[in-house]
């Protein structure tokens, strides 16, 4: 399959056909555009398919907590990168970015348009930006955090300050654990810490989405939605789970105040305005993280048009007409360095 067509009826070459990423807070619709969009082209002769880049989605059986897909909508449109690994294993950023990009790759090499759809930002980046994500060495990391005790973690961020100050610029003098992980990478490999962090800088053709809505309808979906996970039944989902919960997955929204509430430590109400107001709080961290990418097209969740407008994207940018301003993106951006730890 060398070509598809779109929405504008024009041939598009499977080599310069973009990944489209959805980005945007929790509750903002991603899903929704996302099997919207791929609907629409589908009608058009392209086939899309999508792409999990939700951090806790990954794991098997938590479904209510992570707002999955539900089946009906897998069967609307193939979904991947959903429930691939169980609870009690740990998904880590690079290990995320083998397999989406072995996704990707087998989906453009079958003619199929990816669509990445998630909010945590950082999986989102590894999917399809310039992020390395250098190995661990737990002596040296030992070692290192023996001089933090030993030295105080002042001694450390002014040797990262020599060894590195470009690093060094961009970090907090006052996080350890940063200042450990920056020297660590850099007596692994021998190259400035710097070198692997995030740049804003496609390594596959891609074009972003951003979901943009008023806070006041962003505060009242994330009401709903708590009050909606309850009534699904996601205190037994959590009750099921519990068992197999590992440190990462048990990190996901809610799961901890669910546990709370079975073990008699507070109550519905107050479980519920608490995961309500936690998942506020998320929101506000993802739309300053997607804030900082300047190659984002951000559109209005509320607006009538929002799937013609979305289509439109799509096809300026495969016809290339972004690309000059992407290219550019990593020069005048301050990157965001987010936990980028292996």
């Amino acid at each position: 399959m060398s070509a598809t067509e779109p929405s504008n009826g024009q041939a598009v070459d499977v080599g310069e056909m973009r990944v489209v990423s959805i980005v945007g807070p929790t509750a903002s619709g991603k899903t929704g555009l996302a099997i919207a969009l791929a609907e629409a082209l589908r009608s058009a002769g392209q086939q899309a398919e999508i792409v999990n880049a939700d951090a806790y989605q990954m794991y098997r059986g938590m479904d209510i907590g992570t707002a999955k897909a539900t089946a009906a909508e897998r069967e609307r449109v193939p979904h991947h990168l959903l429930d691939v690994i169980e609870p009690t294993e740990t998904m880590t950023v690079a290990r995320y970015q083998r397999l989406v990009r072995d996704c990707i790759g087998e989906l453009r090499g079958r003619g199929v348009r990816p669509i990445l759809v998630g909010g945590s930002g950082l999986y989102a980046r590894a999917a399809i930006d310039d992020i390395s994500f250098p190995g661990t060495d737990p002596e040296v990391r030992a070692r290192l955090e023996h001089r933090v005790q030993t030295e105080g973690a002042g001694a450390l961020f002014a040797e990262l300050e020599r060894r590195d100050p470009e690093a060094a610029r961009r970090m907090d003098a006052h996080n350890p654990r940063r200042t450990v992980r920056a020297l660590e990478v850099i007596e692994i490999t021998g190259r400035p810490y710097s070198a692997s962090l995030p740049k804003y800088r496609y390594v596959i053709p891609s074009v972003q989405i951003g979901l943009d809505l008023p806070r006041e309808e962003l505060d009242r979906r994330i009401a709903v939605r708590t009050r909606n996970m309850f009534d699904d039944g996601f205190v037994d989902e959590v009750e099921r789970l519990r068992p197999r919960l590992g440190v990462t997955a048990a990190r996901a929204l809610g799961y901890q105040q669910v546990i709370d509430l079975l073990d008699g430590l507070t109550d519905m109400d107050d479980a519920m305005a608490d995961i309500a107001q936690k998942t506020r709080r998320l929101a506000r961290k993802q739309m300053g993280w997607f804030g900082r990418d300047p190659r984002i097209h951000w559109l209005e969740a509320l607006n009538p048009d929002l799937l013609r407008n979305a289509l439109g994207i799509v096809r300026h940018a495969d016809a290339g007409d972004y690309d000059a301003i992407d290219a550019h993106a990593d020069e005048y951006v301050q990157h965001h360095l987010g936990d980028i730890s292996a």
